[in-house]
């Protein structure tokens, strides 16, 4: 086993007798100790602790304001904690865990029960972290595009509903950019659809490079893609856009396709501009605003105007 553990006592012989029983089984890498529930909680602000032993009786913050204070604290919360309780103190027993100890070891203890209850937890720690990192691929893999790793259509629509929310309730500027590849058939149709996606793939990496730190990519559809652009007015959005375009317009490959230039056409929309009403009005700008671009000549940025 490894990983880090917090012994919460008040005496300094109970916290030496489980830290030397834990270390003999070989059961954490690090073992750190606090007085009582205030000395721990600072620990836990220093360093991550997999699982706490936690005495109930202590001075200043006893072990039920402790286990109550970390569940109140998101990012501490999921720690188990195993509470020392005396023989007869049954109704201290359910307490605790009514107030979310998972489980508990009376004092004084036996070694081979303190490490086999302590094993226990482990194991339901690292199955709960697994099923959490599962769970969170999973929302992520929900969410993407399978081959640019850009957000999917799914995600874009519903983020740009809440961001078009938000800035009509609060005020502020929204820009969304629609990008399509000019004469993207023709690419797959010279050199290939495996080549094609190659092609996709770089554009999505290049254009995720210029945007900023807050700003949304998604691929929306074939060769079409959304950029949206929270708290940029049109003049930025419009920045923003010309260096998706020179960007893509400067992409390289490799032969076959050494000689390739992709470029894009790209169509602007800013809330508020144009009358407008929902996110779906949004998006017929930007669209109408693709339509002038390609009309125009294609490889330009087109806004349309309020």
């Amino acid at each position: 086993m490894s990983g880090n553990i917090l012994i919460i006592d008040d005496s300094a012989a109970v916290r030496g007798q489980i830290v030397q029983t834990l270390r003999n089984a070989g059961t954490f890498d690090r073992y750190f100790e606090a007085q009582d529930g205030i000395e721990g909680f600072k620990t836990l602000t220093a360093v991550r602790v997999d699982l706490i032993i936690c005495d109930l009786e202590m001075p200043r913050m006893d072990g039920f304001k402790f286990i109550s204070l970390l569940g109140s604290r998101e990012h501490l919360r999921d720690i188990p904690v195993i509470m020392l309780t005396g023989r007869e103190d049954q109704d201290l027993k359910i307490k605790g865990l009514e107030q979310g100890a998972v489980d508990y070891v009376t004092k004084p203890f036996d070694a081979g029960e303190l490490v086999a209850r302590v094993r226990v937890q482990q194991k339901i720690k690292a199955l709960q972290d697994e099923l959490r990192r599962s769970n969170e691929m999973l929302k992520e893999l929900s969410n993407t595009d399978y081959l640019t790793h850009l957000y999917n259509r799914r995600f874009i629509m519903d983020a740009l509903e809440n961001e078009f929310q938000r800035i009509r309730r609060k005020g502020g500027h929204l820009s969304l950019i629609i990008a399509d590849i000019d004469h993207f058939k023709r690419v797959n149709d010279t050199y290939g659809h495996q080549q094609g996606d190659m092609v996709l793939v770089e554009l999505a990496r290049v254009t995720k490079e210029e945007l900023r730190r807050y700003d949304i990519a998604a691929r929306y559809g074939g060769e079409e893609f959304l950029f949206l652009l929270p708290e940029a007015a049109v003049e930025e959005a419009h920045v923003v856009a010309e260096r998706l375009r020179a960007a893509v317009e400067g992409m390289r490959f490799a032969p076959p396709m050494g000689d390739l230039v992709v470029t894009i056409s790209l169509g602007l929309a800013t809330y508020p501009g144009k009358p407008m009403d929902s996110a779906d009005e949004l998006i017929r700008a930007a669209d109408a605003a693709l339509y002038l671009a390609k009309e125009r000549g294609r490889n330009r940025t087109e806004v349309m105007a309020g």
